[in-house]
């Protein structure tokens, strides 16, 4: 190793190490001034190691959570970025954090989450076993631009790890046309038709049209957004046969969903540790990576029941009478399948919404009005009241009047101090969708109150 990458590894522990004293995390900019000091550090460091990258629009933290559980049962030695610090900078200092002064690699194998945009530069230097690619919806314009820009990152991110196995979703047109342009081996995952019932194409498609020769697909179903049986009339191209998919499911209750999957051919009973539609796909997604990294498919079953969700998704706090659940949102098709959520619970409950506009959760809001919250309305008395806070808690509260909840049920509360006392309060459960940096300033204030782990333990 030469001296460049040795000096970068050193100056990145003792970053890292006061940044922790001082109690900021340091999950991304030792990471920063080691590539500075050494640029090529993460190819040099990654290379003796065996990764599992995760990346798409949604589902990436959930769906590496999941493969890590495995990994835990199978009592494979690796280490993940689970702070959720997806660019370069932060998967470099988690690989420093775990190898020697002289970059000797102490894990086998690295679970890792990359942003899309990201990807283009990071699986070059990575070399992943296995690639996972979630899903591809409108998000961040301000950042990502349009959805066949991020495509576009994520494809030259592949064409730079040709040996790597892509585990593609199937029912996402945008995901499944990478297949069209890179030489990898790819295997897919998705939900089938059975599984999936009876629903109708949604307002909101970010492929409404055939991403080769741009005719408007036809649909034999839609599981959400524009995930499910897509066809071009024109062309043929279309939802490819899934090796890994959910055939039915049993169950979609508030806290887990239990399905049927077809594991290339074997059919198990699966618990989902985490229920709504989203989390079927992502449990799919990580089952493809387990199986493909040589873990049998009895450990990956048993991990899908058992693993918990990383912060802010799905996550359960002992605040109130009833607890509190955080659901990060960040776009319309992750925002549609939380209202779905609630829309399933058949309990009371309040309902916290924090939107910020901050660069971390983009700083193009207009996406709330793309987002179904008039399905709100349509929840009666089981919708207690709406709580509205964050940078942006006005337009909020505007967008929420719009949607139809009567304006003595809605709250504007900015202060979150006051806010964890108001869910303090409560009798009924309390469901929070906050954006990315509103949930990292108010889930401090709730582990400061009720207990908790810091985001990246």
């Amino acid at each position: 190793m030469n001296f460049k990458a040795f000096t970068a590894i050193a100056v990145c522990k003792l970053l890292r190490l006061l940044s922790r004293l001082l109690h900021r995390g340091g999950t991304a900019m030792p990471g920063r001034i080691a590539l500075k000091i050494c640029p090529e550090l993460l190819g040099i460091l990654s290379k003796d190691v065996k990764t599992v990258a995760v990346t798409g629009t949604n589902g990436k933290t959930t769906s590496a959570r999941m493969i890590e559980e495995a990994f835990a049962l199978a009592d494979k030695s690796y280490f993940s970025n689970k702070s959720g610090a997806n660019l370069i900078s932060g998967i470099t200092t988690e690989f420093v954090m775990n190898c020697s002064l002289s970059g000797k690699m102490r894990k086998q194998y690295a679970v890792i989450e990359c942003d899309e945009a990201a990807a283009r530069k990071v699986f070059g230097e990575l070399q992943p076993q296995v690639i996972v690619v979630t899903n591809l919806f409108r998000d961040q314009l301000d950042r990502f631009g349009e959805v066949t820009h991020t495509l576009e990152n994520i494809k030259e991110g592949i064409l730079h790890a040709p040996n790597a196995l892509c585990c593609l979703n199937a029912d996402c047109s945008l995901t499944s046309s990478l297949a069209l342009d890179v030489p990898n081996r790819i295997v897919y995952f998705g939900i089938n038709k059975s599984a999936a019932g009876n629903n109708s194409p949604s307002d909101i498609s970010d492929a409404t049209h055939c991403i080769r020769c741009k005719t408007e697909y036809e649909y034999s179903y839609i599981s959400y957004g524009h995930l499910g049986g897509f066809r071009c009339p024109k062309c043929g191209y279309c939802r490819h046969d899934a090796q890994y998919e959910a055939v039915d499911i049993l169950e979609r209750e508030a806290d887990h969903s239990t399905v049927i999957m077809d594991i290339k051919g074997s059919r198990s009973l699966v618990r989902i540790n985490l229920p709504a539609m989203y989390n079927i796909y992502n449990a799919a997604g990580a089952m493809a990576a387990v199986c493909e990294m040589g873990i049998d498919s009895e450990t990956a079953v048993k991990a899908l029941g058992l693993f918990k969700c990383g912060f802010g998704r799905m996550e359960q706090f002992s605040l109130g009478n009833a607890g509190a659940k955080m659901m990060l949102v960040k776009n319309p098709a992750g925002c549609d399948q939380v209202i779905d959520f609630l829309g399933n619970l058949k309990e009371k409950f309040c309902l916290v919404i924090c939107l910020n506009d901050r660069s971390g959760d983009g700083t193009d809001i207009s996406w709330i009005w793309d987002a179904d919250f008039e399905a709100l309305s349509q929840m009666g008395g089981r919708l207690q009241k709406v709580v509205v806070s964050g940078d942006r808690a006005a337009d909020m509260k505007v967008r929420i009047k719009y949607a139809g909840i009567p304006e003595e049920n809605v709250l504007v509360e900015k202060d979150y101090e006051k806010l964890v006392d108001f869910m303090e309060q409560q009798n009924d459960a309390v469901f929070i969708m906050p954006t990315y940096t509103a949930m990292l300033d108010l889930r401090t204030h709730i582990i400061d109150r009720c207990g908790g782990a810091e985001f990246w333990e």
